[in-house]
């Protein structure tokens, strides 16, 4: 629970047939970067959530435990301004940063941004010191890992309560050898800064089974994606990746913990 609560919500990424979940931490540090961006602004505190919990839609795959269900977002961020423009033209400044950062860095949906200002600023001061974190924001999300690793495909950090099924066994070498197969392939995929497991294995393989469908194995994966690539573009290489890298086809869950 306490790594959940580090990682902040874990918000669709794309639509609902992307199939992919982003750490609100991980937004929160990309956006706090864009709202430093703009001149005379420091931000104090950056949140996402739901726009309207009740206009959501089903996701094509399971959702890590306790992700939001696909839909669109807000984005909710406090900041401190100079005088040196009128707020309302510096409050329009960083709603646009705030905007483009959630669709063209991370591609988030987000169809609304409210802002609130908690403070003015000298004007000779400046926004102050930049920086990842900030007020409103919680950082950090494991070390890297890797295949094989402590927190790798295989290790030992799995303890079932993302509700994945236990195999015995040869099942379990089984599914050990292809966690480290899909872990290779997620690796491989241009953008992917490593794997990483907040929640547990970075590689995951459990059964599932619909009330009328045979049961089949899905696949999530936790990895962080480098910052120089669009987050969502990389999420669904990997989900593809992820899929083709076994002979069954699994369906694939992808949480990214970080954006570096």
């Amino acid at each position: 629970m306490r790594r959940q609560l580090g990682l902040g919500r874990l918000l669709p990424l794309g639509g609902p047939r992307d199939g992919v979940w982003l750490a609100e931490a991980a937004a929160g540090v990309v956006l706090r970067r864009a709202a430093l961006e703009v001149p005379g602004v420091r931000p104090d505190g950056v949140r996402v959530a739901l726009a309207d919990p009740e206009d959501t839609d089903e996701p094509v795959v399971p959702p890590p435990p306790g992700a939001l269900p696909p839909g669109p977002l807000r984005v909710t961020a406090d900041f401190a301004a100079t005088a040196a423009q009128p707020l309302p033209t510096t409050a329009a400044r960083l709603r646009a940063a705030l905007s483009a950062a959630a669709a063209d860095r991370l591609g988030l949906r987000v169809t609304e941004v409210d802002l609130r200002v908690t403070a003015l600023l000298d004007s000779d001061t400046g926004p102050g010191p930049g920086g990842a974190g900030g007020p409103g924001e919680v950082g950090g999300t494991g070390g890297t890992v890797g295949p094989g690793g402590a927190e790798g495909p295989g290790g030992a950090e799995d303890s079932g309560a993302s509700g994945g099924a236990e195999a015995d066994g040869d099942d379990r070498a089984a599914d050990s050898g292809d966690a480290d197969r899909v872990a290779r392939a997620v690796l491989a995929v241009p953008g992917v800064a490593r794997l990483s497991g907040p929640l547990g294995r970075p590689v995951r393989i459990a059964e599932t089974a619909g009330e009328a469908a045979l049961p089949r194995r899905h696949v999530q994966v936790q990895c962080a994606v480098r910052a120089d690539h669009r987050t969502l573009d990389v999420a669904r290489e990997v989900r593809a990746r992820a899929g083709e890298a076994l002979p069954d086809r699994p369906t694939v869950t992808v949480l990214v913990t970080a954006v570096e």
